[in-house]
């Protein structure tokens, strides 16, 4: 596909699933017969989302948490029942029984922190890939940066030809803006996360120097790895400005921000999910 057809597929799936997760409550017209789970266990989100066979979003769930930290998983009860929650919250909407799915991990942490909690959810986990690598996957990128700015990480992922070939990940994200912000304002931390939602044309100044710090992370993983574009993907991308600043700190690149980036690592990793399983 050409890149403008990889936007228009891709922007397309991330409206459906903003569009199902509004319409949550809304039941399918036929009996589904082919479906893929993907759940991402974020540092500030867990969202998961269900596709068909053409990687069409069919239903989304998203919940606030604060269960990982740092790509840690420090409230595994409490992740765990947001799961579940989000599950039985699917399975009544679609009227099928979830016993598997897809997930991811940061680059550089255990893949078994994000599969034990799904399996103490009660699913198989059928396929499990770092955060970047998924939506390069997802892609089909052929030479480019796949850059995951997720709540607690940003990771990294090269592709060269086709093909994987480094990821890495930093301990720096959007729980990072949200303290820069709380102490800038003296703010309660939740109240700051509320205001960089809300306000963030407004507040940019204040947190600019963090994606500044972003941008130096990239720099210094892409060093070994000239590429000729550079995917944005996670929750802190939204924030206006985040597109304009990688864009002014890689000029020799094409920084490609999707829109609703939030909704872009679980989608990958449903459509990985979906991909390993027809290859069986």
């Amino acid at each position: 596909m050409s890149q403008r057809d990889i936007d228009q597929w891709l922007n397309h799936r991330l409206q459906l699933a903003e569009k199902q997760l509004r319409e949550s409550d809304k039941k399918p017209e036929h009996p589904l017969k082919e479906w893929f789970l993907g759940i991402d266990l974020g540092t500030c989100n867990i969202v998961s989302i269900v596709i068909d066979k053409d990687a069409n979003p069919i239903a989304t769930r998203l919940d606030q948490a604060d269960v990982v930290r740092d790509g840690i998983v420090w409230d595994f009860f409490g992740a765990v029942s947001i799961v579940k929650k989000q599950l039985a919250s699917l399975q009544e909407q679609l009227g099928v029984e979830f016993t598997k799915a897809s997930t991811s991990f940061p680059p550089g942490t255990d893949p078994r922190i994000s599969v034990n909690v799904l399996e103490a959810a009660g699913l198989e986990v059928t396929h499990v890939i770092d955060e970047p690598s998924a939506v390069a996957n997802m892609l089909h990128l052929k030479s480019a940066a796949v850059v995951d700015i997720g709540g607690g990480t940003t990771g990294i992922a090269v592709i060269k030809n086709g093909k994987v070939v480094y990821s890495g990940d930093e301990a720096t994200g959007g729980h990072h803006v949200s303290l820069t912000l709380a102490g800038n304002l003296n703010l309660p931390i939740e109240q700051a996360e509320t205001k960089k939602k809300e306000q963030g044309t407004e507040i940019w100044p204040i947190v600019r120097p963090v994606f500044e710090k972003m941008t130096d992370i990239v720099h210094d993983h892409l060093q070994q790895y000239p590429v000729e574009e550079i995917y944005l993907s996670g929750g802190s991308c939204a924030l206006p400005g985040v597109g304009v600043l990688f864009s002014q700190a890689f000029p020799e690149q094409k920084v490609i921000l999707p829109t609703l980036p939030i909704f872009i690592t679980p989608l990958a990793i449903a459509v990985c999910g979906m991909e390993d399983n027809h290859a069986d």
